[in-house]
């Protein structure tokens, strides 16, 4: 008990330190989301689909080269058109990656069971060192 009264500051940074690694495994980043390295194989093994849910103007300003363009507030009326096989992956992709887990439900619920959300969206695949174009 001495220890712990003596220590509760290092106590206390260690429980906190711990607390911020299992962040992403607790909110579920894990779950539903791919590297940017593991975006690219399933596109070169299985024919993935990226489809990048920001607005026209952020995909002009930059996108992964072969991602096409279906924003999030249209995704469910435009995704069907442009995906037509329900069983290819379908690879959702945003800035950060926020957007595309709200697209990941719309994507589910439409049926791409295979839809999966690229982690850490754009930014992740520009720090990957993977190719860019603009629009």
């Amino acid at each position: 008990m001495k220890f712990i009264v003596d220590n509760w500051m290092l106590i206390l940074i260690a429980l906190s330190s711990g607390a911020m690694l299992a962040w992403p495994l607790i909110r579920g980043t894990g779950g539903g989301s791919l590297t940017a390295q593991g975006a690219v194989q399933l596109i070169n093994r299985e024919r993935a689909v990226m489809i990048d849910v920001r607005d026209a103007a952020e995909y002009a300003q930059g996108h992964a080269t072969g991602a096409r363009n279906v924003p999030l507030d249209q995704l469910e009326q435009k995704l069907p058109g442009t995906v037509k096989n329900k069983s290819v992956p379908v690879l959702l992709m945003c800035a950060t990656g926020a957007r595309a887990q709200r697209a990941l439900a719309t994507a589910k619920k439409l049926g791409y069971e295979q839809a999966q959300v690229v982690g850490g969206g754009l930014k992740s695949w520009k720090d990957a060192n993977l190719p860019i174009e603009k629009a």
